[in-house]
């Protein structure tokens, strides 16, 4: 189904469009224009998603680009959810201001509610942009630089405290027989978390290399428990011939992901990873804002904070079963009165939590005790977000004395969301 307005058409492309689309990809994020080879290209189509890809064409010329695929988030507790991932949104600087985004946006959300996924979620280039959509911010990353000479770790360590566990350096084949098992326990136990495919475990152990995906091969240790069981993966990569005065080794490793179903495995992992011979900095990539590296080391002020951003934003689709989803830190009743511009799920709803930690959500007709856009629903249904917080930034009205300490309390989490992955 194509929507016309003006002179631009905004659809699904057909497959001779998708070279045309990438290309208006890259420009709306600043990338080569050279076009991609026709390697990249098939490696794109063999995904199998070309239907999940929306363009906006005026006189044949694309000129706005919009993709989105079937994903699965996991909720406060461990429960999968149907997720609608977006991703590729651009428009091109000649096009801004006349609507686009809203028309490929607008028609999207609405497919993806009529199919019942319960949330749509999307990694933001830009901050100003997805509120208007219902999108909120739903995680944080913080990355840490430790500076090893200072952390406080004994030099000569040589392996896991824990007796017959073990870390070995792998390569990618063996990663792709582990990992996505390994993945699938994490993302079980870590509300945030996001599946990821067969394509993303090819891409990330170098079997997609194409001249506008350059590879260079990082490495992989493996953390095993004492039952040879794979409980954790560190994939980090290393400046190599960086020398200070009297041939003193500077280098640098720079953490790609590390993923720990354990506290014994990231223990270890980061003990290792700060013990490599010629390495005096580790930069930890982009971890959970409450990650234990800093006070893994002796002396946590030999990690410091390099960079924070939010980064998974999530949109509600479905009130009553995205709040039935997760599960709740005790018993207590909330009416909550959600508006959505969009008429996609706004309404009023009463969320009773049981002392199990599960919850009923329906609609009501009963007075309100809190009022809130559907996109600051978003933000607090992972638990990363204070109620009370919101209510002082005016972003939620109180409407009955002492409820945004009840929602406080419902919604809270004994860690905080992460999500790993960009998309």
């Amino acid at each position: 189904m194509s929507d016309v307005e003006g002179d631009v058409e905004v659809r699904a492309i057909t497959d001779a469009e998708l070279p045309a689309w990438l290309r208006a990809v890259q420009a709306g994020f600043l990338q080569a224009r050279a076009g991609m080879s026709d390697e990249a290209v098939a490696n794109i189509r063999a995904r199998g998603d070309i239907g999940g890809m929306r363009g906006a064409f005026d006189r044949g010329r694309c000129v706005g680009t919009y993709r989105s695929f079937p994903q699965e988030l996991t909720a406060v507790g461990g429960a999968p959810v149907a997720a609608h991932a977006v991703s590729a949104v651009t428009v091109s600087p000649t096009h801004r201001r006349r609507g686009i985004l809203t028309r490929m946006m607008t028609a999207d959300l609405a497919a993806a509610k009529e199919r019942g996924d319960v949330v749509a979620t999307l990694i933001a280039a830009e901050y100003a942009i997805y509120g208007r959509f219902g999108f909120g911010p739903a995680t944080s990353v913080t990355e840490w630089t430790v500076d090893v000479t200072r952390s406080g770790l004994d030099p000569r360590w040589s392996g896991p405290e824990e007796a017959g566990a073990r870390i070995d350096l792998v390569d990618g084949d063996d990663v792709r027989k582990v990992g996505p098992e390994l993945h699938e326990r994490f993302r079980a136990v870590r509300h945030g978390a996001i599946t990821r495919d067969e394509h993303w475990w090819l891409r990330s152990t170098g079997q997609q290399v194409t001249p506008e995906f350059p590879w260079d091969e990082p490495f992989y240790a493996l953390y095993r428990d004492p039952s040879g069981r794979v409980d954790g993966l560190l994939v980090y990569e290393t400046t190599h011939d960086e020398w200070g005065d009297s041939l003193l080794p500077r280098n640098t490793a720079t953490v790609r992901s590390m993923t720990a179903v354990t506290p014994a495995a990231e223990r270890a992992l980061w003990h290792y990873v700060c013990s490599v011979d010629k390495v005096v900095t580790v930069k930890s990539g982009w971890l959970a804002p409450d990650d234990l590296l800093p006070h893994l080391l002796p002396d946590p002020r030999a990690a410091r904070v390099t960079g924070h951003a939010d980064w998974l934003w999530v949109r509600i689709l479905d009130v009553v079963r995205a709040l039935e989803a997760r599960t709740y830190s005790g018993a207590g009743t909330l009416v909550l009165e959600v508006t959505d511009a969009a008429g996609l799920a706004g309404g009023r709803y009463r969320l009773e939590a049981a002392p199990d930690g599960g919850a009923v959500c329906s609609p009501t007709g009963a007075e309100p005790d809190l009022a809130l856009d559907i996109a600051e629903l978003g933000r607090l249904w992972l638990g990363d977000e204070s109620v009370a917080r919101l209510v002082a930034l005016g972003r939620v009205a109180e409407e009955r004395a002492g409820a945004a300490a009840v929602a406080d309390a419902l919604f809270a989490t004994a860690r905080r969301p992460w999500c790993q992955d960009l998309f």
